[in-house]
């Protein structure tokens, strides 16, 4: 008697993490493709492979999604930059890393920062959308606020301004630089970010 063959093993339901991970990843390439405001979620379900349904069980919409993508840089590039005052315990070696990894994030980020940039048009000009960006802006200082109060009081810093002011800059430092690359790579050193840095934690006695 011949032996029944095999059933084939089910299929895994992706989870709910993977499914939103696939459509962050899908509308991110999309999206530096032909745009934001050029960007369906229609186009976005499909690049992900997914109903739009599936699109909107993880997302309020299109803006949400945006919000979410530039969120998700941001803090991961903060986060990498702020956690090295923690693993170096001098303040010069760890605040040129920091400068160091900040400046990387211009180059790798270059697409999210193009994204920012439009994003930022489109809601000067959209009230509702304006509100959402400036909602998840401030959820985003406070956090880079609350990493920077750390490395000052691990390093007994001395801030030449609050910390919640430095997080503005230090934000705007970064969207400015990379405008700026852009526009001519050799006019942003490499090493200006650390050096702008030291300025800021410096004690004034040692600058």
């Amino acid at each position: 008697m011949a032996a029944m063959a095999a059933s084939p093993a089910p299929r895994r339901r992706p989870t709910r993490a993977e499914t939103r991970r696939r459509i962050i990843d899908a509308a991110t390439e999309v999206f530096a493709r032909q745009g934001i405001a050029a960007t369906s979620l229609n186009e976005i379900a499909a690049a992900a492979g997914l109903t739009k349904g599936a699109v909107y069980s993880n997302f309020a919409g299109r803006d949400d999604l945006v919000l979410t993508i530039m969120e998700e840089h941001i803090v991961e590039r903060m986060h990498s930059a702020t956690t090295v005052f923690g693993d170096l315990a001098d303040l010069d070696e760890a605040t040129t890393e920091a400068g160091a990894r900040l400046a990387s994030g211009i180059d790798t980020d270059a697409t999210w920062h193009r994204l920012l940039l439009e994003y930022w048009g489109i809601a000067m000009r959209n009230p509702t959308v304006h509100s959402g960006l400036a909602r998840r802006r401030a959820q985003l200082r406070e956090a880079v606020t609350g990493a920077i109060a750390k490395a000052a009081a691990q390093h007994g810093l001395d801030l030449p301004l609050p910390p919640e002011q430095l997080a503005v800059v230090v934000l705007a430092l970064s969207n400015g630089l990379a405008v700026e690359r852009g526009v001519e790579a050799a006019a942003v050193p490499d090493t200006l970010f650390s050096d702008v840095l030291k300025l800021l934690v410096t004690p004034r006695g040692q600058r």
